[in-house]
């Protein structure tokens, strides 16, 4: 550094020239490693939509290579083999509705955390982290016996309603989290408009919650949509069973087809592309409101 005739400090000026050449330099090696990361992350998708084109000839004698001729019969074969229509639709059926409850109850619950003061709130607050840390499938069995019990199983509401409340304690803490940066002026000024506790909710947090609630929303499709365990378990019924169930026939009577079942697979993961990408630039914004007040 020197010192300038007005008494300021400046660079030096050899060091300008440095700065600027590894600047760009540090920067180009930076999009390369990150290049390389996304094309190791995303083979393994790319591998498994170029496999389900193939026949099983193919599938074993050239695993990498791309198909002679693009086998779009697979498709239909998986679709009508496990009934994927029926489980399709189970899987929509189940997810959207323990989502919707999920954001709900999650969204109102951090929204009394985040902005009310009672007595017992840490409390509460401390059952919530004990939720996340408890594991989920512990509970399959004593689960199974209240279900049973009050005549559950086998329908939709023995998924739904574990899948919402083990995924709340999660979407507690994202959104609480989010509404950390709305400033509180903006409630005060809908209370002096003549909303009261619900019109606020309604009108004001829950649209300026939408980034921290599409974070929850992904994180809760892609667990309730791929999720086995808890399907295997409550679900006997053969036209309530998801799609993870359906696809579990491929790994027996057709173990030995895989051109058949990267199909099927292929199938049961496109939506969980569709909706990540849908939701992208709300999920990262989501992700980062919270860290930071304004």
């Amino acid at each position: 550094m020197k010192i300038t005739t007005d008494g300021g400090l400046a660079l030096d000026a050899d060091r300008a020239p440095l700065s600027r050449f590894l600047k760009p330099k540090w920067s180009w090696i930076g999009n390369v490693l990150l290049l390389v990361y996304a094309l190791l992350t995303l083979y393994p998708l790319v591998w498994l939509f170029i496999s389900s084109f193939k026949t099983n000839q193919e599938f074993f004698g050239k695993p990498f290579a791309l198909p002679t001729t693009w086998n779009f019969d697979n498709y239909k074969r998986a679709w009508e083999i496990a009934d994927l229509g029926t489980a399709f639709v189970n899987s929509v059926i189940v997810t959207v509705s323990s989502i919707v409850l999920t954001l709900f109850l999650g969204t109102l619950t951090a929204y009394i955390l985040s902005r009310l003061e009672f007595r017992f709130k840490g409390v509460l607050m401390s059952l919530f982290v004990i939720g996340m840390l408890i594991p989920i499938h512990s509970t399959l069995v004593p689960l199974f016996i209240m279900m049973n019990k009050i005549g559950i199983l086998d329908t939709y509401a023995s998924l739904i309603l574990p899948y919402a409340a083990f995924e709340l304690p999660v979407a507690i803490f994202v959104v609480a989290a989010y509404l950390t940066s709305v400033p509180k002026d903006l409630e005060e000024a809908a209370m002096i408009d003549g909303n009261g506790y619900w019109g606020t909710f309604f009108r004001i947090i829950m649209p300026l919650a939408v980034p921290a609630m599409a974070t929850v929303f992904i994180l809760g499709f892609l667990r309730f949509w791929n999720d086995f365990a808890f399907a295997l378990v409550f679900i006997n019924d053969q036209s309530l069973k998801t799609l993870p169930l359906s696809l579990s026939i491929f790994s027996d009577g057709y173990g030995t087809d895989y051109s058949l079942t990267t199909a099927a697979m292929a199938i049961a993961v496109i939506p969980t592309i569709i909706v990540y990408l849908i939701f992208q630039e709300q999920i990262m914004k989501g992700m980062v409101a919270g860290s930071v007040k304004g």
